[in-house]
């Protein structure tokens, strides 16, 4: 059985995406000229790949297909966002800031600013799937 097909992007279509994202509509030639080190077949692939799952469409010019971009940069992070948060944090944003507050790596002024964000975040947030179908939220989750 073939692999199932994933709506997120691999790295090679995000590089693509972007291209799509800061140059506008472009044909082939125009986005590999554009990323660095891959071959016009290797391009034209993954744009088809790409118009596959939704995230480009294309139209004729003469004899060249315009490709673009159907949703925004903001709309595709979103997207990325909610699928690591359900596969790897079971839905839960407390889990993945929890993550994200014990890595090493984060600077203070990073720190500073999720603070910030959160501080100022409004108290009449959209309810949770568990919210929407009457389900109680754990003690954690009601305090964020």
């Amino acid at each position: 059985m073939p692999p199932r097909k994933s709506i997120t992007l691999t790295p090679a279509e995000l590089r693509l995406m972007r291209v799509l994202w800061s140059c506008g509509e472009s044909a082939v030639s125009d986005i590999v000229r554009q990323v660095e080190a891959l071959a016009y077949t290797s391009v034209l692939t993954t744009i088809r790949v790409l118009e596959t799952k939704g995230y480009v469409r294309h139209r004729q010019q003469g004899r060249a297909f315009l490709y673009s971009a159907t949703i925004q940069e903001s709309e595709a992070s979103r997207s990325e966002v909610r699928h690591l948060l359900d596969r790897f944090f079971g839905n839960s944003r407390e889990r993945l800031l929890l993550s994200l507050l014990g890595d090493a790596e984060i600077d203070p002024e990073e720190l500073r600013r999720l603070k910030q964000a959160i501080a100022s975040a409004p108290d009449d947030v959209i309810p949770t799937t568990a919210e929407a179908v009457g389900q109680e939220r754990s003690p954690e989750e009601s305090a964020l």
